[in-house]
Formats: C-alpha cells, sequence, structure tokens
C-alpha cells in the first residue's frame, strides 16, 4: 500500500456504528431485534463486514436469525459521554403521533414506561 493509501485510510479511520436486525422464531409472532454495535474501522464497508461477521456470531450463539441488514453511521463524534452513536433520517407524510405508532411504538416493543410501569426489560422508553 502507498504512503498517500495509508494517509488516506488513517484520516477516514474512525468509530462507526452499525445496526443489524435480527429474528427470533418462524412461528407468529416472532421477535424481532434492533442491534447496535459500534466498530473502530476504516469505512462504512469495512464496519459494516466487521458488524456482519459479528452479526453471525452473535446469532448462532443466542439461537437467532441474522436477516442480512446492516445500517452504518459514521460517528462525528468520538466515544464518550452524549456522544451521537446513530443517526437514520426518514422522510413521511404522516404526523409526529402516527410516525411514532408505526416505526416505534407500535405496542408490541419489549420496552419498560420511564413512568415505572413494567413492560418488558430490553430497552426504555418515555
Amino acid at each position: 500500500m502507498s504512503d498517500v493509501q495509508d494517509d488516506d485510510q488513517a484520516r477516514s479511520r474512525g468509530w462507526y456504528s452499525v445496526r443489524c436486525i435480527f429474528q427470533y422464531g418462524v412461528d407468529a409472532p416472532v421477535v424481532y431485534e434492533e442491534r447496535l454495535s459500534v466498530w473502530w474501522a476504516v469505512s462504512f464497508d469495512a464496519a459494516v463486514a466487521l458488524a456482519e461477521a459479528e452479526a453471525a456470531d452473535y446469532a448462532n450463539g443466542v439461537g437467532c436469525r441474522y436477516l442480512g441488514l446492516a445500517q452504518a453511521y459514521r460517528m462525528s463524534d468520538g466515544l464518550g459521554h452524549g456522544a451521537e452513536v446513530y443517526s437514520l433520517m426518514r422522510e413521511s407524510v404522516l404526523p409526529p403521533d402516527a410516525y411514532l405508532s408505526a416505526f416505534f411504538d407500535t405496542g408490541e416493543e419489549r420496552q419498560r414506561d420511564l413512568t415505572g410501569s413494567s413492560e418488558g426489560s430490553e430497552g426504555e422508553a418515555k
């Protein structure tokens, strides 16, 4: 590798978060997991390759299926308190309440309401 390529890789090296989707079970209703992992890599492609290799190991270890969807985000902040680790922007004609219900709060999530009522233990919602 040339010095120019080494310099380019050193400049593009950074923290990437990668979101992978998993499926538990085959009979309805199945459970889907969205899992974020963080990788020090030279590019989006390298980060996704690392995450997908780990996703296969994770799926085998916990008995689920990796669905082959990986979405990567290059973190502009370094890892630290309050650092943004993932962002996904989507256009929609839905008003805010309908948008949240359609994509994030369908009622089927395994999460705990921060007001104290327990609906699961894997995530928390306001």
